[in-house]
């Protein structure tokens, strides 16, 4: 099985409301050609409207199959404001059970994003699209590659594009966007 793991394009903000910026529209419709390579069976989205618009291009004009999975959505760090926010943020990569006021610890974050996964494992589909957000995904990228960590989150692009390819001897991860 091949799972094609989509980052939101560029957006306005952070809140689960924010849409697209003109940019992020663009990157949306390259992001259709782009995957138009590949044959798609499902596609599954977090709620967040940027996730959302991100893919709707690709699945509108070739008529996928769609699901959203609030599993998918992106990690809160913490329901309070955090000047330091990404000193925090840092910190919950080394120890992963850190968990600050309102939110997520990385083990938390990385257990529903692991489990969409493994369920797609378990299932007859051999390519599926997953879209979600910066944070969580690179939980999930640590997963299958331990070396993935913070400052690999940081060089992360809006849009990105990982392709994970299970197999019975071995999983590969390859980032695939240009």
């Amino acid at each position: 099985m091949k799972l094609y793991v989509i980052r939101h394009c560029e957006a306005e903000g952070q809140a689960p409301d924010a849409c697209l910026t003109m940019a992020g529209k663009e990157e949306s419709e390259q992001l259709a050609n782009f995957l138009e390579q590949y044959p798609i069976e499902l596609v599954i989205s977090s709620p967040f409207t940027r996730a959302l618009h991100t893919i709707e291009p690709f699945v509108r004009r070739n008529n996928i199959p769609f699901k959203i999975d609030h599993r998918l959505s992106e990690r809160l760090l913490s329901s309070e404001d955090l000047p330091d926010w990404l000193e925090n943020l840092k910190e919950t990569y080394v120890n992963k059970d850190l968990k600050f006021t309102g939110g997520e610890s990385s083990n938390e974050a990385a257990k529903r994003i692991n489990e969409v996964v493994e369920e797609l494992k378990q299932s007859a589909h051999m390519s599926v699209v997953i879209v979600t957000h910066g944070n969580i995904m690179s939980l999930l990228l640590n997963h299958f590659q331990p070396h993935f960590g913070f400052d690999e989150w940081k060089q992360l692009s809006n849009p990105d594009v990982f392709e994970i390819e299970f197999s019975n001897e071995q999983t590969v991860v390859n980032r695939i966007w240009r």
